[in-house]
């Protein structure tokens, strides 16, 4: 179904044709036409449906943009998702002009989105605890509120984030459309939507979605032969990335750990890291700098990585639930997924549940054993000291990289820039004489220092 057959404006009509949104996925076709009609939606819809776009759309119809105060709030369980819900709205916004999307998460300094509050913004994308600080601090106001979208509300449950969005309610007004997307329909769940929603309309899309290509495939292993098992995974299939998903964060730091000591480039990310360290990991995975992300669920979630190799579930998980929820992450856009899941033997009776006629349950003594075998990135990432507050765009980063540096745009890889500081991947044989030259040199007529991440 085309988005030509919804009452949208011409503008946003061609903006979605110029960014290639030309059919409607399945839970922006069912629930886009209640949303437009201002009516509360429940919708369950997994990663990667469409879901963003669903309520993007639907807020910045209604958006009066001559009445420059917050007419819609975002509730997001991490800064990352925040962050992509945010560019998407923007890219989805560029149809009208002057409408301001501002991101308040925690992680970031509290002083800077003061400066930012005080210039006014029509959307705020945003973590429940960070709103709230906002909030009673009122630096912001939702008195103007029309609607309240609450992003993966299943895992801002899982968070313990039920108190900060119980609070940030009590400072919204009562009429408001209150839209809720969850890739679950738990119980906590239902009485969210009843205590939130007014006469919701249910929206469910993920047994009509195409299910992702995966093979997935299981091996029996002793402790002590995990690690062995999982570089032999990864010498036979040779993933371009891959995410190994352990159930704690200790478990986590050790293995990549581990496959570091054995010339495989790994990074973990856990509940355990600082902001700044968290935002380096994941820049370095998603611009291809590390193959490998070890990572624990709640740390991984609201990663979106849209072209993933592989996913390794390094423990099984305790819930079925969550292992589809893991493994989801692979097989998408039509590209081939792999899924492999290693178990003990006292784990056998859990196992029971995962069997069926297509998952393979195989010997791991028949994967072939590669000596010498390495895994090294393809990029290496740069790190410059300075960012949006110094109107550092990709452009002149760009720029830099192939006008005096000298390097080929082809050597270049994801250019992310955040508040204060920039991430550029360079192709890894490069990396020194980049590094040398773009400290010697300047962005924009300015000095910034350079350094190797």
């Amino acid at each position: 179904m085309k988005f030509s057959s919804l009452p949208l404006s011409k503008e946003m009509l061609h903006n979605l044709g110029e960014i290639g949104y030309k059919e409607m996925t399945a839970v922006q076709e069912q629930s886009l036409p209640f949303i437009l009609d201002g009516k509360d939606v429940i919708a369950e819809a997994k990663t990667g449906s469409g879901k963003t776009a669903a309520f993007g759309i639907g807020l910045l119809s209604k958006l009066k943009v001559k009445k420059f105060r917050v007419q819609s709030l975002v509730l997001c369980p991490t800064r990352e998702l925040a962050d992509q819900v945010a560019k998407e709205l923007r890219l989805l916004a560029r149809a009208t002009h002057n409408v301001k999307v501002l991101t308040l998460c925690g992680g970031s300094a509290f002083g800077p989105q003061l400066g930012s509050l005080e210039h006014g913004a029509h959307i705020i994308v945003g973590t429940p605890g960070r709103i709230l600080k906002h909030l009673k601090k009122e630096t912001l106001s939702l008195e103007d509120l029309e609607i309240l979208v609450l992003d993966e509300a299943d895992r801002m449950l899982d968070m313990g984030f039920k108190e900060e969005i119980d609070e940030v309610l009590l400072f919204c007004k009562k009429r408001k459309q209150t839209l809720l997307f969850s890739a679950t329909y738990t119980d906590e769940i239902m009485q969210v939507s009843k205590t939130l929603q007014h006469e919701a309309v249910s929206v469910k899309t993920v047994s009509t979605e195409k299910r992702n290509n995966i093979i997935e495939r299981f091996y029996e292993s002793s402790d002590a032969k995990k690690l062995e098992i999982l570089i032999n995974i990864f010498s036979n299939f040779k993933p371009q990335n891959v995410i190994v998903f352990t159930n704690t964060k200790i478990q986590a730091k050790e293995l990549a750990e581990n496959l570091q000591k054995q010339k495989i480039d790994a990074l973990a990310i856990h509940g355990e890291l600082e902001q700044y360290e968290r935002n380096d990991v994941l820049v370095q995975f998603s611009n291809k700098s590390c193959p490998i992300l070890v990572a624990t669920d709640v740390a991984a979630r609201g990663l979106d990585i849209k072209e993933l190799s592989m996913v390794v579930n390094y423990d099984l998980p305790h819930q079925t639930e969550t292992y589809t929820h893991r493994i989801g992450r692979t097989g998408r856009a039509g590209k081939d997924g792999l899924a492999f899941t290693l178990f003990s033997s006292y784990e056998i009776e859990n196992i029971e549940e995962y069997k069926d006629e297509t998952r393979l349950f195989e010997d791991a003594l028949d994967l072939k054993r590669v000596n010498g075998f390495e895994m090294k990135p393809q990029y290496i990432t740069l790190v410059i000291e300075g960012g949006k507050k110094d109107k550092v765009r990709a452009g002149d980063i760009l720029g830099a990289l192939t006008g005096d540096a000298g390097l080929k745009g082809s050597s270049i890889g994801k250019i992310d820039i955040y508040e204060r500081q920039s991430y550029v991947a360079i192709e890894s044989k490069l990396i020194d004489e980049a590094h040398e030259k773009l400290n010697r040199g300047k962005i924009k007529n300015k000095k910034f220092s350079v350094w190797v991440l």
